[in-house]
């Protein structure tokens, strides 16, 4: 496995870039509706981790539920219906409860081992597992693990990716080596900036990542490959 410092240069560089931009703070209470009059959010992601309680409460932790099919629709995916009902009936959805047992639940990537996060981790393969499903891919595949471990699984989509690169040989591990290095000091940037807006901690520091750089990204205009 390459070293931590393979990994995280220039890839930190670029995340830097984002979570110490000063607008980082306003497009996180934009996002979740902080800074709006009304309270209301603006963007309907905001209720990703949030809806029904979250897709890592104790009952429902280890499978795929119809709410967590919902709340990756907040950001903007769709579960094909076929692969929906294999997950909601079929052998598919007992294949990756079967995986998800074995991922740590409750515990923050920058703490996790990397081991946790490899290819051929319980993690990885149920990654694999969905993203090789028929129009599933690599974007909703991810956003589902996210959904079920919020603290340990990061959002990765294609404006993200445009932002950050392609690091190699994951961005699962590339993201967890910059969390990690000059003693966490990037996680604990994240948890800063979450407070200083407003931001609850039900928010993890995973999303705080994602949200930042997904709103700084576009405020910049880039045009993102689909």
């Amino acid at each position: 496995m390459p070293s931590s410092a393979a990994l995280i240069e220039p890839f930190t560089e670029r995340l830097n870039t984002f979570v110490t931009n000063p607008r980082a703070r306003g497009d996180l209470q934009r996002y979740f509706g902080i800074s709006q009059p009304s309270g209301a959010p603006a963007y309907t992601g905001s209720r990703f981790e949030h809806l029904a309680g979250g897709g890592d409460r104790p009952d429902i932790a280890d499978r795929i539920t119809a709410e967590d099919l919902v709340a990756v629709q907040t950001l903007s995916v769709t579960v094909p219906a076929p692969v929906a009902l294999d997950i909601l009936e079929g052998p598919l959805g007992a294949r990756l409860s079967g995986l998800l047992q074995a991922v740590p639940r409750g515990i923050d990537m920058a703490d996790a081992a990397a081991t946790v996060l490899s290819d051929g981790s319980p993690a990885g393969r149920a990654w694999h597992a969905l993203r090789d499903q028929h129009d599933v891919g690599w974007v909703i595949a991810g956003k589902l693990l996210a959904r079920k471990r919020p603290q340990l699984l990061p959002v990765y989509d294609r404006v993200v990716r445009c932002a950050l690169g392609r690091p190699h040989p994951s961005y699962w591990l590339a993201l967890h080596a910059a969390l990690r290095a000059d003693d966490h000091a990037l996680h604990s940037q994240l948890l800063a900036l979450r407070t200083a807006a407003g931001v609850g901690e039900t928010v993890s520091a995973l999303r705080v990542c994602d949200v930042v750089v997904w709103m700084g990204h576009r405020a910049e205009g880039h045009a993102c490959p689909r």
